[in-house]
């Protein structure tokens, strides 16, 4: 098992930190294109709770971001630029290009990742992401969630599944990095059917892959069916057993960057057993980890 801190400590030599920032950008979701409403588990600011403030420049995002982790950091840290909230692929290409080019001018800022949607890569998007990807790395995040019709027209995706294999293509063609979102506990999803979402991720050319547990945020319209009781979240123990399932399907060529996942502790409405972050992160490493090692 290949976990993204235990690659990148390998290739930079000492632990590597994410600043989670804000290009001020939407999404075809909720400016009208798609839909207003975004996806049905996205919160008002666009999933990005730890990315900092959107008002402030990009230079003050990564001060802030820097100082955020400064208890953390030990001796010359280095950075991930991660552009978090919202649709990062969806704006003025000008626009776009000067906040990655700016962000990577930082000697200590090692690679950028892009989270956005499979449907919002354009041509002009995509040839300055390879550009930039010629100077540092460059990660592109795709939110895929699932492959199942249903599960996609409930959380109200907006684009078919069929989008998804282009870009990972578009991308790797480019010579860029696809890290691939999958969310875990779906309403109605069986464990086989998320074992076939991985599976099919795991084929799909994806470099990364990022397991995320189902939140409940407050002000989100899953919110209201949670509060209904059309949804149920997973247990602890319940989450462990799932991942059991789903860990022996990832192949060692394919990097984990994620195996769980926590929402912002003034918006997380359920599981809140998520939020307490270490004991988490240590049940999983003496389930999963600490075996491997």
């Amino acid at each position: 098992m290949r976990m993204i801190g235990d690659v990148l400590k390998e290739e930079y030599g000492c632990k590597v930190y994410k600043l989670s920032l804000s290009a001020k950008v939407t999404c075809p979701n909720r400016d009208g294109t798609l839909g207003t409403r975004g996806c049905i588990f996205c919160s008002k600011g666009g999933s990005g709770e730890f990315a900092s403030n959107a008002d402030l420049p990009l230079k003050d995002q990564i001060e802030e971001g820097k100082r955020r982790l400064s208890g953390k950091v030990k001796g010359d840290g280095k950075y991930i630029a991660y552009f978090q909230s919202f649709t990062n692929t969806y704006g003025d290409p000008s626009y776009l290009k000067a906040l990655f080019e700016e962000a990577l001018s930082y000697d200590d800022i090692v690679i950028l990742s892009v989270a956005t949607r499979p449907d919002c890569i354009s041509d002009e998007i995509l040839n300055i992401l390879k550009k930039i990807n010629a100077e540092k790395p460059v990660w592109v995040e795709l939110g895929l969630q699932t492959i199942h019709k249903k599960s996609s027209d409930y959380i109200r995706r907006g684009y078919e599944l069929k989008i998804y294999d282009q870009a990972v293509t578009r991308l790797k063609n480019a010579g860029i990095s696809p890290i691939t979102h999958l969310i875990l506990g779906l309403p109605g999803e069986s464990v086989k059917d998320m074992e076939e979402s991985l599976k099919y991720v795991v084929n799909s050319g994806a470099e990364g892959i990022k397991l995320q547990l189902l939140h409940i945020l407050k002000d989100t319209d899953l919110e209201k069916e949670y509060l209904a009781g059309r949804v149920r979240v997973m247990e602890m123990e319940e989450y462990l057993d799932l991942l059991s399932c789903l860990i022996p399907l990832i192949p060692e060529d394919m990097v984990i960057h994620r195996l769980t996942g926590d929402g912002d502790k003034r918006s997380l409405l359920a599981p809140l057993w998520t939020g307490d972050k270490k004991r988490v992160w240590n049940a999983i490493k003496k389930r999963f980890i600490d075996k491997t090692q």
